[in-house]
């Protein structure tokens, strides 16, 4: 069986980057978790949860994490934003670490994960996703423990529509994608800007500010590259990913955040709200 040649570099064409650049881009099973395991070097990670009121999908997958990634993955963390159901105790019962957060959105329930986390590297999963796999988990962290320049992993994937193949991901593909490809050309080439999927090293997440609300992905992609280069950034085809999908006339509170997200990072409009990095409170 031939060796993953780790660190290579694909042309994106499935979703038409049409800047022609180059990322490293790998695949789920690029990655062996033995192999990942070894790899760690005396590291540890943790896997963080935010949730909101997430009581029928994070239990399984705490439980996912831990049965079938016990040496990999040395920390699960749910961070529970405000549930009003059983999110927290289901993420307990599957063996989960469990914080409480403000109820502020998801931007400040990923900082308060990173804060918590005891992890040297820290991998963000949704906690709504319904055919959650641990190749998720193992795809994330492979770059980022084989490829010394990784310092910043996205997953993509395929995000089904109420049974249709291939119509997920209506914000990513008319706000977010156009967005980058018009003021952010070199990252035209980044699939899922908005997923909630990724991985870094802790202080990496550490150096950068987190937007509050739905701008917090978009947000990272940008600040991450624009301090670390666009060399530094890997992502992963996890596969198909299925979830809560909201119905149209929700989306534009989201679409609005993106957009406002965007134009501040380009000096296009003022600041959003964010909350500032955690360098500052770390004394290491």
């Amino acid at each position: 069986m031939a060796q993953p040649d780790y660190g290579r570099q694909r042309p994106l064409s499935d979703n038409g980057d049409v800047h022609g650049s180059l990322m490293r881009t790998f695949s789920h099973d690029d990655f062996a978790p033995a192999a990942l395991v070894a790899a760690k070097a005396g590291r540890t990670v943790t896997v963080c949860l935010p949730a909101q009121d997430e009581e029928p999908t994070v239990g399984a997958i705490v439980a996912c994490i831990r049965a079938e990634l016990p040496g990999l993955v040395d920390e699960v963390l749910v961070v529970d934003d405000e549930s009003t159901d059983g999110t927290a105790t289901a993420a307990m019962r599957a063996g989960a670490r469990v914080v409480r957060g403000a109820g502020a959105g998801k931007g400040d329930a990923m900082r308060l994960g990173v804060q918590c986390a005891e992890g040297d590297i820290v991998a963000f999963c949704d906690a709504d996703v319904r055919n959650f796999t641990a190749g998720f988990v193992v795809g994330l962290l492979g770059p980022l423990l084989t490829t010394d320049e990784v310092a910043f992993v996205k997953g993509y994937y395929r995000r089904p529509f109420e049974g249709r193949a291939g119509q997920g991901g209506r914000v990513t593909e008319l706000t977010a994608k156009p967005l980058l490809r018009v003021l952010f050309p070199h990252l035209a080439g980044v699939l899922q800007p908005l997923g909630g999927e990724c991985a870094a090293p802790r202080d990496v997440f550490d150096r950068v500010p987190f937007v509050k609300g739905w701008g917090v992905d978009i947000g990272l992609v940008i600040d991450i590259t624009a301090a670390y280069g666009a060399n530094a950034i890997a992502q992963v085809d996890l596969g198909e990913r299925v979830h809560f999908n909201r119905p149209l006339d929700e989306l534009s509170l989201q679409s609005e955040a993106i957009v406002r997200t965007v134009l501040a990072r380009a000096g296009l409009q003022p600041a959003v709200p964010e909350s500032a990095p955690l360098v500052t409170r770390r004394t290491a």
